[in-house]
């Protein structure tokens, strides 16, 4: 994983500071952590408890660093995240040419808008404040990451710098008309958005490279991760949802996308299936479970494009069964006939071939994180953790624990936490400090990113200019 997160903004054209558009030498050669950038806190919330201006107002007067908090809450009724500080709506100023709604894709309209109108500006950075636990939403049309992820693509486009891309030493100049974007606010967000936990992961690819795991949350839950093996050898994972409750399941996926799932209930020794189909874009779409038989372990595989062969072990000989079965994808269902038993051994569950390409899943810890941490490890590369895309950059705060920590480049604390800061200047990181709203805020050095409710004063804009900031 690249060393993640940065945070870019240019200052005001006022006095001592460059025209707008204009860039010195040195700038050009500056590199993102030594560079320092206006910033505001709570941008959003424009004039209604400081003097920041519209967001375009902002944007045009030099912030190259905009935060806007989101909440949830309504996801699966409006569609979209909302912007607001305890509440959707909440300090949200609408006037000076905001956006009149709480949406949070009309937030990043106007920004890429700005963006596309000004091709040359300083990378600019979209901070997202998360309000609410995103990992708690269930699936893509209830708002998770994968949500998340596919708004901020839509918005930007090409003009989105995917912290995955992130060249460690990239100067100032090679990322102009770059829109950098940045999670900050819940933790378990965070830590979610680069990682997952589970138990009993188990994993099916077909011939054209699709890719279907399954996992246990050791507490009930059933959840899926969709993804493609790509021509790097990784995978890319797409989309991730829960879809029932039980522990130990396995899947079976053929190249027409139809998959069956087969699972032990949480609190017996029932076993289940569904159906499902997993459609271009990553998602599946699921049936509902039907019991099959008593046992445990259960694991399962196509035998054909629509003939199937289960095989699980009894809970009180530990002796193998099977059944096979025959899938009606317009009944959503399976017809199971030869239950028997057999010696044959249950089919593996956590490795997958299809294609002249293997994959195997698993649970590892990778540094910091816990050690049900969900791993993969191709024919080609071992060890990645199973993951959403990361498009944005994931920021560490005073007071998380170590895991945010690993590979964080953007590091963040209220502007009064000043050891905090300067060790993270000190040691080549990018720092932000927020509330920075007096001059008597300032660590020597300046934090890259000084954000401030009040960017307009003089005493912001001569400490900007006397640090050298970024145009």
């Amino acid at each position: 994983m690249n060393r993640l997160a940065m945070r870019f903004f240019a200052p005001l054209a006022v006095s001592g500071l460059l025209a707008a558009g204009t860039v010195s030498p040195a700038a050009a050669a500056t590199t993102f952590t030594n560079a320092i950038f206006q910033a505001t806190h709570n941008s959003y919330s424009g004039n209604l408890d400081a003097q920041r201006g519209s967001i375009r107002y902002q944007l045009d007067h030099g912030i190259r660093f905009i935060e806007l908090d989101i909440q949830d809450n309504d996801y699966s009724t409006v569609g979209d995240y909302r912007i607001g500080h305890n509440s959707a709506g909440d300090l949200v100023d609408h006037s000076g040419g905001n956006p009149s709604s709480n949406l949070l894709r009309d937030w990043l309209a106007q920004v890429a808008a700005w963006s596309n109108a000004n091709p040359t500006h300083a990378p600019l950075v979209v901070m997202l404040d998360i309000k609410d636990n995103l990992t708690d939403n269930a699936n893509y049309a209830a708002g998770n990451l994968a949500a998340l992820n596919d708004e901020l693509r839509a918005a930007f486009g090409g003009s989105l710098m995917e912290a995955r891309n992130y060249v460690t030493g990239s100067t100032v100049d090679s990322m102009r008309g770059k829109v950098v974007t940045l999670l900050s606010g819940d933790s378990t967000t965070r830590a979610g958005y680069q990682r997952d936990l589970g138990y009993h992961p188990a994993i099916a690819m077909n011939n054209n490279g699709q890719i279907v795991e399954v996992h246990d949350s050791g507490a009930g839950a059933l959840w899926y991760w969709t993804g493609t093996y790509g021509a790097d050898g990784r995978v890319n994972w797409l989309r991730h949802g829960r879809y029932d409750s039980g522990t130990t399941p396995a899947v079976a996926l053929n190249d027409n996308g139809d998959l069956v799932e087969v699972h032990q209930s949480q609190s017996a020794t029932t076993l289940w299936y569904h159906v499902g189909h997993l459609g271009a874009d990553g998602e599946i779409s699921f049936s509902a479970s039907h019991q099959y038989d008593n046992g445990v372990a259960p694991s399962i595989a196509f035998t054909g494009t629509s003939t199937l062969r289960e095989v699980h072990r009894s809970p009180s000989t530990g002796l193998n069964w099977q059944w096979t079965g025959s899938l009606s994808t317009t009944g959503q269902t399976v017809a199971w006939t030869n239950n028997a038993r057999t010696s044959d051994q249950r089919y593996p569950t956590s490795t997958a071939s299809a294609g002249g390409h293997q994959v195997t899943v698993y649970t590892q810890a990778d540094g910091a994180t816990p050690s049900q941490t969900l791993r993969d490890s191709t024919d080609q590369v071992t060890g990645q953790r199973i993951a959403y895309r990361q498009r944005a950059f994931v920021e560490y705060q005073d007071g998380d624990n170590a895991e945010l920590r690993q590979g964080a480049l953007f590091y963040a604390a209220p502007a009064s936490d000043t050891a905090f800061l300067t060790a993270a200047r000190a040691n080549g990181f990018l720092a932000r400090g927020w509330q920075f709203d007096s001059a008597g805020d300032a660590t020597n050095p300046l934090v890259n990113y000084p954000a401030t409710d009040y960017p307009y004063q003089s005493w912001y804009q001569s400490l900007l200019s006397q640090s050298g900031a970024v145009q």
